[in-house]
């Protein structure tokens, strides 16, 4: 995919922005971020919106910007001079696509239908705004879609909302939702933008879905291993499970055979979507080992340790 789509794809959650007044894209950017998503589709719904992508793109060059509701070449070329680096339409319209596929500008315009999907794949695009996504079908329909079209991908738009958010994602062809739940017209006209804050905090959290998995304990052994295993068991009942490097007890400890990462041992916390914890916490800061990235048959990560200890504890994340 276009590296702009992995971007997406690596966030999931688009929030989609309406802004009356361009005075409100500095603040609102800011909770955006504070709230973990530095991303969003300004939507060319208003006279504000050019405006709006030059002030955000100024004050946080980094920031994953794109315009929304794109519907002539006038606003691709106004969205893109402003510092938009990616267009939504709302339709399929052949000129504005093949205006964005000419110059290289990541275009995701929105289809509902066979033909509107063939009419993307002849213009060679890889994403399609599935829109208005309940209102068209929803997760059925792109489903029921997306089986003819097997390399077609999906940003489902409309009506998403936090009850329905993991549904979606969890269908490996939609790469992220667009979502204006947390970024309502509401909170942004009353300038409650610590509400904008808290609600993408709480999108980022309900899509991560971390989870203690268990808990890992360097023995200098394996028959040290055993026996710290097997006190469990007498304890609590917890059932022995020898593996290859490791004992587990039940389901929550794991008794290492001989010391591994962490001074004491390691911490697995499990999330829904292990790439996208990834590329989350990195935009916060941490760092990950990469040689101790596991895979499965299709190369999918599905472990990975951060290069942090916490209170000697190594942690890693294991995909749910």
């Amino acid at each position: 995919m276009n590296e702009m789509l992995v971007k997406i794809q690596k966030m999931g959650i688009v929030p989609v922005v309406k802004l009356d007044r361009a005075e409100d894209a500095l603040p609102l950017a800011k909770a955006l971020i504070d709230g973990g998503l530095p991303c969003a589709e300004v939507t060319f719904r208003t006279a504000a919106a050019e405006e709006a992508i030059k002030v955000m793109r100024q004050a946080y060059p980094v920031m994953l910007i794109g315009a929304g509701t794109v519907l002539t070449t006038e606003q691709v070329d106004k969205a893109v001079g402003a510092g938009a680096t990616f267009i939504v339409s709302p339709g399929l319209n052949p000129k504005v696509v093949k205006y964005c596929v000419d110059r290289n500008i990541p275009i995701i315009p929105g289809c509902s239908s066979p033909t509107d999907i063939e009419a993307a794949l002849e213009f060679g695009l890889e994403v399609v705004k599935f829109f208005p996504a309940e209102a068209a079908g929803g997760l059925p329909m792109i489903k029921a879609m997306s089986a003819p079209y097997v390399n077609m991908k999906f940003m489902p738009t409309g009506g998403i909302s936090a009850k329905n958010l993991l549904s979606y994602l969890d269908f490996n062809k939609v790469i992220a939702c667009g979502g204006s739940w947390m970024v309502s017209d509401e909170y942004i006209k009353a300038g409650d933008f610590a509400k904008i804050t808290a609600l993408t905090k709480e999108a980022v959290s309900l899509m991560l879905g971390f989870e203690l998995r268990h808990i890992g304990i360097n023995a200098e052994n394996e028959d040290e291993a055993d026996k710290l295993a097997g006190s469990f068991e007498r304890l609590f009942g917890f059932a022995k499970n020898a593996g290859n490097s490791s004992i587990f007890a039940g389901l929550g400890i794991e008794v290492m055979k001989s010391p591994y990462l962490g001074r004491n041992g390691h911490i697995a916390i499990q999330t829904n979507y292990i790439e996208r914890a990834v590329y989350h916490l990195e935009a916060r800061g941490y760092t990950f080992n990469y040689d101790t990235k596991k895979v499965d048959k299709n190369g999918k990560m599905t472990a990975i340790y951060l290069n942090e200890e916490i209170g000697g504890f190594a942690v890693h994340l294991v995909q749910k």
